[in-house]
């Protein structure tokens, strides 16, 4: 008997410490059923009596994942086609009259191709996109007309930055190809020719904790190889190189076809910093490969002041004004760069006219740092500016043929005012085939807003004023549906595509005339792609948390689930949570319960078919008023919120107090570990692909912008590994394990893990390979689903 007590001793032991050499493994078949439906089709509306139609693609394998990828500059590469390693493509497309009479598929493309970039030529009497192939992505053009496809040049394009071309005219696109003489990818040296050095010179450079970042010489060599691109410009009479190769991050055709604005990249590099940040040569060039006129060559931005409104002190966002032939425009900070500083103005735009002898004209000044420029006409364009750290937005008006005035404001609100969002602006596009602002005859805007509400969001279109800021609702969603204006196809007539669906019936596309107020007529008719979900409840819960900031949640129920027969529920409880400097803002009603239910890989709905009460978005704000920062107080807020919520669901009769889990993805993993080291309201909690120890994101994170030694108690309290001691409640930690989001390291998880471990607490972490910030293969998201599932019923249900 000793022995045998001795034997089963070691075993259990054995199992509670041991590595699990475990196969990839699936979940329960109501959940695999919804995990692996196909994806909706996207639809595209560019041409007012067209529409396409277009197939996803859905989950790749884990093979296919797992093809060679380079890290390099904050990019993620496939070295074999000069494309990015993880994305998504369009499988086919359809080609459908909006008047009912035809549809057909492009045809003419290769088997299983992996369409990207569709794009309308400027006449949309054609589609060019590309189609990605194992080595080598290749550009193709459809005749609208018949449908009829054909690839039309056989060079490789080089996509690593993405926008590997554009339209310049019906006939002219330019790429950027691979060079056609560009050699062997230089090898990996069996030794280091020499250590790694980087030196700093006692200037403040704060960053963020950036993965991918380049590493080492041979990093560089590689980042040079692969984003290296040759210009050519292809049309029906032939090609024609127009620039040595080089690492252009995008060139830019002008609206009147004329010239070209080129963003390229040059050396010394960055260990520290993204590509994007790199020294740079702006310039313009004709049509033929000739500088015109050299712009900038700003140097490496590495040392920046601190604040998420800093930036660099060097010009920035040059772009062509779209309402003009051949203007530049651009950016320059006038407080250096550094928020903090006291100065009347932040930010100046500066244009510059064609032929770009003259000097630049100060267009207009900001008072909070630049956001960008929306263009309507010579008369009219809107500039955006705002204050992250205030969470505050402004929109003005000028005009452009008077540089230097004062900007008229028509918007000022909080970031976060939803209830006073007026929305964005319909555009056109103009003689340049540019989108510019739609300007009725009466000096109105068009604009589409979320419309949310009391009741939920309520999407609108509406009139604005540009002399007044008065708008007038043209029309708005209607229960039991939730409609959205998809496209407008004609402003002046009113005539628009509506997005509707309801809480039972997904998305479907409907051509409307406002002013005819004829009927809807039907584009589209998508079938239900997850029946498993026909019969869900869907309910918007609204509560109040002990200081009373409003509070809301999205509860979904089993079907036919009845608390008078068949008693409480288990609760599967997800949240995020964001920051506000107001309590009003935090307090407003986001979501709808009239929008469809789809589940995607990372939605805990999956549950609510495993018997499971689960609340979804179920609102985690932390609040800070006036000179207060909302992390000042994060975890009692924290709490607040999930006793508030807790409360919620089990004063309904919905909720067992005594089965309550409780999770996230990202900051709601940070959240969730929080919430199980500060209270013992859960059973269990689930964190995917979070970050725990705030001393390893010590230049800032999320939104709060002081640095670790400007505010060590806040980095401290806020950080769960600091209370691990305390989290006995069992928590299955998940983690990608090519995870490219900044903060969140693999090894955030892994410590956390081993401190958990290290104190007995009840844990497990599973790393998914090759997966990233967001979960990719069919096999990583069906073994996540299965942990989660099993977590849940072990400790749960």
């Amino acid at each position: 008997m000793r022995k045998l007590v001795l034997t089963l001793s070691v075993f259990i032991t054995f199992r509670a410490y041991a590595q699990d050499a475990l196969k990839y493994q699936t979940p329960a078949q109501s959940i695999m059923e919804l995990a692996m439906a196909a994806p909706s089709p996207a639809v595209n509306f560019s041409r007012g009596d067209l529409m396409l139609i277009m197939e996803r693609t859905g989950f790749p394998t884990i093979e296919e994942l797992s093809q060679p990828e380079y890290r390099l500059a904050g990019f993620r590469i496939n070295p074999s086609n000069f494309g990015p390693s993880r994305a998504s493509y369009v499988t086919g497309i359809r080609i459908k009259e909006m008047n009912g009479k035809r549809e057909y598929a492009v045809t003419g493309l290769p088997a299983n191709a992996r369409i990207g970039n569709v794009t309308w030529s400027p006449l949309k009497k054609s589609l060019a996109f590309t189609v990605t192939m194992n080595n080598g992505i290749t550009l193709w053009k459809a005749d609208v007309a018949t449908g009829e496809a054909k690839q039309i040049s056989s060079r490789r394009l080089n996509d690593t930055f993405s926008g590997a071309f554009r339209w310049i005219d019906e006939d002219r696109i330019l790429v950027l190809s691979v060079p056609a003489a560009i050699g062997a990818a230089p090898e990996k040296p069996l030794a280091p020719e020499g250590p790694t050095v980087q030196q700093t010179a006692g200037k403040a450079a704060p960053a963020a904790t950036y993965q991918d970042m380049l590493k080492n010489p041979y990093d560089e060599k590689l980042f040079d190889y692969y984003f290296q691109s040759e210009p050519v410009i292809i049309s029906a009479s032939g090609e024609k190189v127009i620039g040595k190769p080089a690492v252009y991050t995008g060139i830019t055709p002008s609206p009147d076809k004329q010239y070209l604005l080129v963003h390229q990249l040059s050396r010394p590099y960055s260990y520290l910093v993204g590509a994007y940040r790199f020294p740079a040569e702006i310039s313009i060039w004709d049509l033929q490969g000739a500088v015109v006129k050299s712009l900038a060559k700003n140097p490496l931005d590495e040392v920046r002041p601190k604040g998420f409104d800093a930036t660099s002190n060097y010009p920035r966002g040059y772009q062509w004004r779209s309402d003009a032939p051949a203007t530049i425009c651009w950016v320059q900070a006038l407080d250096g760069g550094d928020p903090k500083k006291d100065v009347p103005f932040r930010d100046v735009v500066n244009t510059l006219e064609a032929p770009f002898t003259a000097a630049p004209v100060e267009l207009v000044k900001t008072k909070d740092r630049f956001g960008g420029l929306i263009w309507g006409n010579s008369q009219l364009a809107l500039v955006q500016e705002g204050n992250s750290t205030k969470q505050t937005l402004k929109l003005s008006r000028i005009d452009p043929s008077r540089p230097g005035q004062e900007p008229v404001v028509v918007i000022d609100r909080s970031e976060n005012d939803r209830y006073n969002d007026p929305g964005e602006p319909v555009m056109v596009k103009n003689q340049y085939n540019r989108s510019v602002l739609y300007v009725s005859p009466a000096n109105e805007l068009l604009m589409i807003a979320p419309g949310a509400s009391p009741e939920g969001d309520r999407p609108f279109l509406s009139s604005f004023s540009l002399k007044n800021g008065k708008q007038h609702i043209l029309w708005r969603s209607q229960a039991p549906y939730y409609e959205q204006v998809a496209e407008v196809i004609d402003p002046a007539k009113l005539q628009i595509v509506v997005a509707r669906e309801s809480a039972s019936a997904p998305v479907n596309y409907y051509l409307q005339n406002l002013k005819k107020k004829s009927a809807a007529v039907a584009l589209t008719s998508f079938p239900h792609p997850q029946p498993l979900l026909e019969g869900v409840q869907k309910q918007l819960l609204k509560y109040k948390r002990k200081d009373g900031v409003d509070l809301t949640a999205m509860l979904y129920l089993p079907k036919g689930y009845d608390p008078a027969k068949d008693g409480r529920l288990p609760v599967l409880m997800w949240a995020y949570p964001r920051e506000y400097k107001s309590a009003s803002d935090a307090a407003q009603v986001r979501g709808s319960a009239y929008k469809f239910t789809r589940v995607t890989y990372g939605s805990p709905i999956f549950w609510v078919t495993r018997g499971f009460a689960v609340m979804d978005a179920t609102e985690m704000p932390i609040v800070g008023e006036g000179d207060k920062e909302p992390n000042d107080n994060f975890v009692d807020q924290l709490v607040m919120n999930a006793e508030a919520a807790v409360d919620k669901i089990t004063g309904m009769g919905v909720g067992d107090k005594d089965r309550i889990a409780v999770g996230g993805h990202s900051y709601g993993a940070f959240m969730t570990a929080n919430l199980l080291s500060h209270t013992s309201l859960f059973k269990a909690g689930i964190a995917r692909s979070g970050a725990y120890n705030r001393t390893l994101t010590p230049f800032g994170f999320q939104n709060e912008q002081r640095t670790y030694w400007q505010a060590p108690d806040v980095y401290y309290k806020m950080s769960p590994f600091s209370y691990v001691d305390k989290l006995k409640t069992p928590i299955l930690l998940i983690h990608g394990e090519a995870d490219n989001n900044s903060g969140t390291f693999p090894i955030q998880s892994e410590r956390l893990y081993n401190a958990l471990k290290g104190n007995g607490g009840t844990a497990r972490l599973v790393f998914l390979p090759q997966e990233s910030h967001g979960y990719a293969a069919k096999e990583s998201i069906l073994h996540m689903l299965w942990e989660m599932d099993s977590w849940l019923m072990k400790y749960v249900k």
